[in-house]
């Protein structure tokens, strides 16, 4: 009878013990939002982390980045296109979508659009009853992989451009993309607006007032009543924000925050967008789009430039560990397929990533915690890898350190941040120290900034062996909300990073006439970081004697943002330096946004004098910058 009543009484200990700890936790309340907020489908867009772009269209075989809109539509021609092929692909390298460009600027459509002759129903692809937007998302379909589309409001074919007549037709457009191809993760909105165009024939620049003419808020109401899932990116968002350059990467200090309603397509402070705006009140994350070859669209001279595994490594890590995402660019070639050695790089980068973020460190562990709110939200949070599990502090607090000990030392050179960001992004600074053989902190060497974290925050730093490592975080915006803290040994070649190369195009020799030499250096010397500055609005090649040549190359200035660029060229030749036939004339498409090395091609000529000139800048008034010129 005792040991019955005990057994009783020992029950009824547990369960009220079970009971306490249970009211306990259920008084501790969750932190208050810190806002700006996301919006749920922004953070589920956010962990997708890392997709794919396509460009493909009229300017895959004009050899074009942005055609003019006067290119026939019986030039779309690939003959083994195959979106599987490219579904396939993307799996392969861990790519959770892709983004098809529907409609670039040349205003060519991928699908059978109605209210125009501009698209592949006239092109002699498949007949003309091919439908590439509908190939893709049935292959992504198949394959598992989300959708969504691009559609330049900008149209250079279109004879209503800048008229009220073609807005209703774009807003058709869009409507058409929306209602026939199922769920679309993604609405992509080109901040390139206005200018030289075909425009049915009138060959003239037009003008428009980008904040207005579009009718967006009209838009968004479509979008939110058609496809209310999907993240609407533009310069400003409202779902997504261009990361203010073509580069693919975000600043190390980077909010997911802009002031609502301050930026508009083609906002002419875009280097804010690379860090956002710290005091901004409303959440619109970064999206780092790059491209895997230095041009959007397939040029087969490029076929020996794409991005190596490790550099699109290095660019993982300034994106998606910069709290970013990475929107990585293929461009499809003439035969409509993901050329092998894209293919190849993407994987093998994929292969890089998993490879070095393989073993977390310190998975399962319980750190030691300076400050804790109690409740669920304690320090076994951090490594539980439960994403809507987090450790916070107390209201009050906004440091606090985490410490991780191990009972021998261990080597590490990697780390991974997340915070809750459900909650809000909070974190303005902390430090990484380790802990030497004699006790002491000391900081881990990095090569940049420890500010914010937001949704994922990688750090690389020089390898030690240590037996501790502790995040200190210094300031905040509230409370502390962290989800997820991981420590990584990348292995033995985790101290080397990418170092972006200076481009060396081997050129005929030439030097520059009426410069003087140690001026004249800078345009050829294999280094991006030099600028020449030239005077004049022309530069005179002089190559020493008649050769012939046939094509010409300009990297324009490399600084942020880049200084002198030429907008519109044209090239002339000349015998004896004074007078000069025009042999090719055009512009440097998105030379404002991707300042990559301009190639321009013409039928070969001898001479002995090659002049390029600045028909129009960039930015009026400024004088042109070559950081390096050649000719071949």
């Amino acid at each position: 009878m005792k040991i019955k009543q005990l057994l009783m009484y020992s029950g009824l200990s547990l369960m009220i013990g079970v009971l306490l700890v249970a009211c306990s936790t259920a008084e501790v309340k969750a932190p208050e939002a810190v806002l700006p907020i996301p919006e749920s489908k922004q953070v589920e867009w956010q962990k997708m982390e890392t997709y794919a772009f396509i460009h493909f269209g009229l300017n895959t075989f004009n050899d074009r980045e942005w055609g003019y809109g006067d290119t026939p539509a019986e030039m779309f021609n690939p003959t083994k296109l195959d979106c599987e092929q490219w579904a396939r692909t993307f799996v392969a390298a861990g790519l959770k979508g892709v983004i098809l460009t529907a409609k670039h600027h040349d205003g060519f459509c991928l699908w059978p659009f109605e209210g125009t002759d501009y698209t592949v129903a006239n092109s002699p692809y498949k007949n003309g009853k091919g439908d590439v937007v509908g190939e893709l998302a049935a292959a992504c379909r198949k394959y598992g992989l989300k959708f969504a589309v691009y559609l330049s409001p900008w149209d250079r074919h279109h004879a209503d451009y800048g008229t009220p007549a073609y807005v209703d037709y774009f807003h058709a457009q869009l409507r058409d993309l929306m209602t026939r191809y199922g769920e679309v993760f993604e609405v992509w909105f080109d901040g390139a607006n206005g200018g030289d165009g075909w425009y049915g024939g009138t060959k003239e620049a037009r003008t428009i007032d980008r904040r207005t003419y579009y009718d967006y808020p009209r838009i968004f109401a479509m979008l939110d009543s058609i496809q209310p899932q999907a993240v609407v990116f533009s310069d400003g968002g409202p779902g997504c924000r261009w990361v203010g350059n073509e580069s693919g990467f975000a600043g190390a200090t980077n909010w997911s925050f802009l002031r609502k309603g301050e930026v508009y397509p083609g906002y002419d402070k875009s280097y804010e967008l690379t860090s956002g705006h710290a005091d901004g009140d409303q959440w619109v994350a970064a999206e780092c789009d790059v491209s895997i070859r230095p041009g959007w669209f397939y040029h087969p001279e490029q076929d020996d430039q794409v991005k190596t595994p490790r550099q699109l490594l290095d660019l993982y890590y300034r994106s998606v560990g910069h709290n970013g995402t990475l929107l990585l660019n293929f461009p499809v070639d003439r035969e409509g397929l993901i050329h092998p050695t894209d293919s190849a790089n993407a994987v093998q980068f994929r292969q890089l990533v998993l490879q070095e973020l393989k073993t977390d460190l310190v998975t399962g562990m319980v750190p030691q915690v300076s400050n804790e709110r109690g409740g669920k939200y304690v320090a076994s949070a951090l490594t539980d890898d439960d994403y809507d599990s987090y450790w916070a502090t107390e209201d009050s607090v906004t440091a606090a350190d985490v410490t991780f000990s191990f009972p021998t030392p261990v080597r590490m050179n990697r780390m991974m941040l997340q915070e809750y960001i459900p909650l809000g992004q909070r974190v303005k600074a902390f430090t990484v120290e380790y802990r030497d053989a004699s006790g002491q902190w000391l900081p881990v060497s990095l090569n940049e900034e420890t500010t914010t974290v937001g949704y994922k925050r990688l750090l690389r730093f020089r390898s030690v062996e240590s037996d501790g490592i502790r995040v200190r975080f210094t300031d905040a915006r509230g409370p502390l909300c962290i989800n997820k803290i991981a420590v990584y040994d990348a292995g033995a070649d985790a101290d080397v990073y990418y170092v972006k190369a200076s481009p060396r195009m081997e050129s005929l020799p030439f030097t520059l006439s009426g410069v003087q030499s140690d001026e004249a250096k800078a345009a050829s010397d294999h280094d991006e970081q030099t600028t020449y500055f030239a005077s004049g609005d022309a530069l005179i090649l002089d190559l020493g004697g008649e050769r012939q040549v046939a094509s010409f190359y300009y990297l324009p200035d490399q600084s942020t943002p880049g200084k002198g660029l030429v907008s519109h060229y044209e090239l002339s030749v000349s015998s004896d330096g004074k007078s000069f036939q025009p042999i090719k004339s055009g512009e440097f498409s998105n030379i404002r946004n991707n300042p990559v090395m301009q190639s321009v091609y013409f039928t070969p000529v001898r001479t002995r004098y090659l002049q390029m000139k600045a028909v129009r800048m960039v930015q009026p008034g400024e004088t042109m910058g070559v950081a390096e010129i050649a000719v071949r």
